[in-house]
């Protein structure tokens, strides 16, 4: 009797050129206008929406425009400003601290160790830091949306977010981590939504376990 052949493995190296092509270099969804104001949002942005962090942001800056603005500032100076976003008793303190151990705007790091130690900046948010500011990655940003899409692709699974991430850079090339994250994370606010995700567009339907699945 013939052996039962196993299904295909798939070479996510090459399966993902078509998805970083179609974001490639694309700007993060936060409207930020320099470094600093990317590092805040980046903090602010953590479980809410870029949407509603681009809306009380210019206010916040026209009040703190430097970091070390805010590093003189007084929690319940900056209150009014963020009261609207989630958990924004701690990411007020957490700003205050980050601003007043970075210093200044000249001093932003750009490495993970160094992104990761400041208050309010875990890995993902680092790596979305770094690939705005085009230093060399480190990893893969996992967002809400990319714990949602990599499995459905079959690229990853569970959802643990530093699961993913992990298992993202085990089958990805580094040289492609930089715009993996983003490039998931855009497809799936634009296609790959959490209902009714427009398969057929979809420029990884080809491989995607998700619409395999729902074509048998």
């Amino acid at each position: 009797m013939a052996k039962k052949k196993s299904p295909r493995s798939v070479n996510w190296a090459e399966e993902i050129l078509p998805l970083i092509k179609l974001y490639k270099g694309r700007k993060h969804p936060l409207e930020y206008q320099n470094p600093y104001q990317l590092l805040v949002m980046v903090v602010l942005a953590a479980q809410d929406s870029d949407r509603h962090i681009n809306a009380i942001a210019p206010e916040l800056f026209k009040a703190f425009p430097s970091i070390k603005d805010l590093a003189r500032a007084k929690p319940e100076e900056v209150f009014k400003y963020v009261e609207t976003i989630r958990n924004f008793w701690n990411k007020t303190k957490w700003l205050i601290s980050m601003a007043q151990t970075v210093g200044g705007d000249k001093n932003i790091p750009t490495t993970m160790e160094e992104l990761t130690r400041l208050s309010g900046i875990g890995r993902k948010s680092a790596n979305v830091i770094k690939r705005e500011l085009r230093a060399p990655a480190e990893g893969v940003s996992v967002d809400l949306h990319v714990v949602r899409v990599a499995p459905r692709l079959g690229i990853a699974s569970g959802t643990n977010a530093d699961k993913i991430e992990k298992q993202l850079m085990d089958v990805i090339p580094e040289k492609y981590w930089s715009e993996t994250g983003m490039a998931m994370s855009f497809l799936g606010r634009e296609t790959c939504r959490p209902t009714n995700p427009n398969c057929p567009a979809c420029v990884m339907n080809k491989v995607c376990a998700y619409y395999k699945a729902l074509k048998k």
